[in-house]
């Protein structure tokens, strides 16, 4: 337990630290953050998500088991849209990114590595599932969807702008190349590569920078989508998989992954397109700091 949460988890911490640091002494604005995310998610995401989509094997996903953790996904998310909405009346954009908080698990950045260290990199094939959904398939919905209802110029212009979308260009080119066979020539994977992995550090610097201006305690939206994310989520992916399929021995790396803290996805698209953060961001914040123990526990 101890090893995973000081080699897997607080590493990643330290740049989410670091941006609450600059932010609150004053060294990076935050409108240079919304910057720094908007070249994150628009420029080093495309890197990240395009070779990851173009190596996956989906032959050997476990896919009674994922049907199960997507069906709890559009569950929790629906609970969570309409709580959001209809209890804590929060406008419907926010109450979208809200309800992808809930069901959208950092499973890329937090999970995936916990269960490699774990597993190994071929036991690991049940997050690797799950990666490969939320980062085509989950993603280009809450990617498209944000287009429509953000879209400010009608139906046309948003249509025209996900056309432009390198994200969602990004996942296209990238199922083109894997249904293909091709083979990604070793210079491209390495710029890819080094590209990649700047998204991450970078949308954590910019979600620290930004949080130093908000307030830490957690209001009551805050406290119940976290609540719905830390509780209702694991606890809907455990019964569908406990009822359906009992006997399924990926179980356990589902519910891992169920349990991990709301992605930063939802974060980056609000600040893409207008949305206010004020509870988006302390959802992520929370998750993760309350998810560690149980993902070091189930893990």
């Amino acid at each position: 337990m101890l090893s995973v949460l000081t080699g897997n988890i607080l590493p990643v911490f330290s740049v989410l630290a670091l941006g609450f640091i600059l932010g609150r002494a004053g060294t990076v604005s935050e409108g240079e953050a919304r910057a720094a995310n908007r070249i994150a998610f628009l420029i080093f995401q495309p890197a990240l998500i395009f070779p990851l989509v173009a190596k996956y094997d989906a032959s050997t996903f476990p896919i009674v088991a994922l049907a199960l953790y997507v069906a709890a996904q559009a569950i929790c998310f629906t609970l969570a849209y309409l709580t959001a909405r209809r209890i804590f009346g929060r406008e419907h954009g926010e109450s979208w990114l809200l309800g992808m908080a809930v069901v959208f698990t950092n499973t890329l950045l937090y999970v995936w590595p916990i269960s490699v260290l774990i597993y190994g990199a071929a036991g690991a094939t049940p997050i690797t599932a799950i990666v490969a959904w939320d980062s085509t398939v989950s993603f280009a919905f809450f990617i498209i969807s944000m287009e429509l209802i953000a879209g400010k110029y009608g139906t046309g212009a948003a249509v025209r702008s996900m056309g432009r979308n390198p994200v969602l260009m990004a996942i296209l080119l990238g199922l083109v190349v894997n249904l293909s066979g091709l083979t990604l020539p070793a210079p491209v994977e390495t710029a890819l590569h080094y590209a990649g992995v700047a998204a991450s550090p970078l949308t954590l610097l910019a979600v620290g920078i930004i949080l130093s201006g908000s307030r830490l305690t957690p209001t009551p939206v805050v406290a119940g989508i976290s609540a719905l994310k830390l509780l209702l989520f694991p606890a809907m992916v455990w019964a569908l998989i406990a009822v359906v399929h009992p006997s399924d021995p990926a179980a356990p790396q589902f519910l891992l992954a169920a349990a991990g803290p709301s992605g930063m996805m939802a974060f980056s698209l609000a600040l893409l397109h207008g949305v206010r953060t004020d509870a988006i961001t302390p959802v992520i914040i929370w998750t993760s700091l309350l998810s560690t123990v149980p993902l070091a526990l189930l893990a």
